[in-house]
């Protein structure tokens, strides 16, 4: 049976009691919520070395790392340093990318290395098998779709996206509303320009069915793609996007029918003040799925700081509701991400992430808060760094320029917590 299905009758697996005990909350929370649809624990049965963690309602708003090859740079130790970055800082899955070099070595090399769930997109590798060994995307047939979707979950991949949203349908919709960056989904892309070629329906919704039995057999999760998300503000919001939810919507209730673990993708860049309706579109119209966003991408002018840009929007989407942000790097929109820009995602993804949490009222973020504020009235700079999400980075910038006493360099002797504690006889809380 699927976790799931467990849930649904009543009995708790080992994986909805770890994750109780990680979030802090009744085992009875995490099975209520997996019974319901509301709480997914990606967990692969062939993904042996996997700590569970749970994303939904009611749970820490979670963060995922992309990292992978592309064809113009590919190296499997790069990739697997990645992946320890994104683990040390604190992310909570990661999603393999690649699109060059050994595509199934690099996946099986990094589920291996992954105690994290490991996700990925499989028409990426299905699309350019087909250009390897058929000339072009456009003939790949639909068993080398689910041939390639059976290895992944073979593998032990955790939760896979799959744009089963892009139908004819929805692209017709998207053709009559005009757009300015049209179409910015690899795997939509892959699937349209199929779709289009073919004359035919999208595979991954004419036999939604094959790949839930899938699904059932490894009890991996899945995370309905957007193929058709918004690639700047303008075409934020738009009939294509909306419709393209609605059938997700559809696909959420049939997969839960079936005992499929399923959340919904989202987009995108969108404007500071669609946020929250796109969050309670995504709630209403898909049954409470766990929403995963992409950012949201605030402005389109952040190119080298579109972490920046992705930290303030995914904080709004997840105070809004949002439960799972993919991390955005420095790098979007213009290179591949390095070691470092890997690290930048991720601590900018869980600021928003945390800033979300405590204004939810998630267990234990307001005395994360408040544990630093007592440290840093009492000028414990030691606490500090242990309480930041850098611990070596706020040690190295406290000690850049050296301070005399036990204030900053910024206020010196002219501290105001110091001069408080001076001559008002106001001490210091103990952390």
């Amino acid at each position: 049976m699927t976790k799931l299905e467990l849930a649904r009758k009543g009995i708790v697996s080992p994986q909805m009691k770890h994750v109780a005990e990680k979030e802090g909350v009744e085992t009875d929370v995490i099975m209520q919520g997996l019974a319901e649809g509301e709480i997914i624990i990606p967990a692969n049965v062939n993904h042996t070395n996997l700590i569970p963690c749970g994303i939904g309602k009611g749970l820490r708003t979670k963060v995922n790392a992309n990292i992978g090859t592309s064809s113009d740079f590919c190296n499997l130790n790069t990739e697997l340093r990645k992946l320890q970055t994104a683990i040390g800082f604190g992310a909570d899955t990661v999603m393999d990318l690649s699109t060059g070099g050994d595509i199934s070595g690099i996946r099986r090399a990094i589920i291996s290395a992954s105690t994290m769930p490991v996700g990925t997109v499989p028409i990426y590798q299905a699309g350019i098998e087909a250009i390897e060994n058929r000339g072009a995307i456009v003939n790949m047939s639909v068993d080398d779709i689910f041939t390639v979707i059976r290895e992944h979950a073979k593998d032990g991949v955790d939760f896979m996206t799959v744009h089963c949203g892009v139908t004819r349908a929805s692209v017709a919709r998207l053709k009559k509303q005009g757009r300015i960056t049209d179409v910015v989904s690899r795997g939509g892309a892959f699937l349209i320009g199929w779709m289009l070629h073919n004359d035919a329906e999208n595979p991954l919704y004419q036999f939604y069915d094959r790949l839930l039995d899938l699904a059932i057999e490894y009890d991996f999760a899945l995370s309905l793609g957007d193929g058709l998300r918004p690639g700047c503000l303008a075409d934020a919001t738009d009939r294509a996007q909306i419709e393209e939810l609605i059938i997700l919507g559809e696909l959420v209730e049939h997969s839960r029918e079936i005992g499929v673990q399923v959340m919904v993708e989202g987009p995108g860049h969108l404007p500071l003040d669609q946020i929250a309706t796109n969050v309670q579109l995504e709630k209403s119209l898909c049954r409470g799925a766990p929403f995963y966003v992409l950012g949201p991408l605030v402005t389109d002018i952040g190119a080298g700081y579109d972490h920046i840009t992705a930290a303030i929007g995914g904080a709004i989407a997840a105070a809004a509701g949002a439960d799972f942000l993919c991390y955005v790097t420095p790098t979007e929109h213009l290179s591949l991400p390095n070691v470092e820009d890997v690290k930048e995602g991720v601590i900018a993804s869980r600021i928003a992430a945390h800033a979300a949490d405590i204004v939810t009222g998630i267990k234990g973020a307001k005395e994360w808060n408040e544990q630093m504020s007592r440290a840093r009235r009492a000028l414990d700079w030691e606490t500090q760094a242990k309480l930041s999400l850098d611990p070596e980075l706020s040690q190295q910038i406290h000690s850049k320029i050296p301070a005399e006493g036990a204030t900053c360099s910024m206020c010196g002797k002219y501290c105001a917590m110091a001069i408080i504690e001076k001559y008002l006889g106001i001490p210091a809380a103990k952390c």
